[in-house]
């Protein structure tokens, strides 16, 4: 059963861990990696990955990507949404701390923040307006 669309925005407002697809050219299957990212009902869709990666170069490309979620208890839900990137700008500690801070301990935070933000190297901001959506609750198996 489709989600109305109050229920598919709050789904993918909960922290789940994404799938991120996006065209890969060259006559290659999309890439899709797992990804965390930042969404607040109504609003854009945000993800942070490495400035020189491939995943970035490709979205730069592409000019839009898409993101899937799912769950598979209590019922197998998931939301998959696409779009346009509205753009990127550089990544800063907060936002890193922002998106920790949704997926992790409270305790483990500052820790991954610390580590992230020394080793990752540089990161940008990628923002992504919801076009499409394709949802459904399956009920339990």
């Amino acid at each position: 059963m489709a989600l109305t669309r109050e229920e598919r925005e709050q789904f993918l407002a909960e922290p789940h861990i994404a799938a991120l697809s996006v065209d890969a050219g060259g006559g290659r299957a999309p890439l899709t990696v797992p990804i965390w990212y930042q969404y607040a009902p109504g609003g854009d869709v945000w993800i942070m990955t490495g400035l020189d990666s491939r995943k970035n170069r490709l979205i730069g490309a592409a000019g839009r990507f898409s993101l899937m979620v799912d769950r598979v208890t209590p019922t197998i839900r998931y939301v998959s949404v696409e779009g346009s990137v509205l753009g990127t700008e550089p990544a800063t500690v907060e936002r890193l701390r922002e998106m920790a801070a949704r997926y992790l301990p409270a305790g483990k935070v500052d820790g991954y923040v610390d580590f992230a933000w020394k080793s990752h190297g540089e990161q940008v901001i990628v923002r992504m307006r919801p076009e499409r959506w394709v949802s459904s609750d399956l009920g339990s198996v």
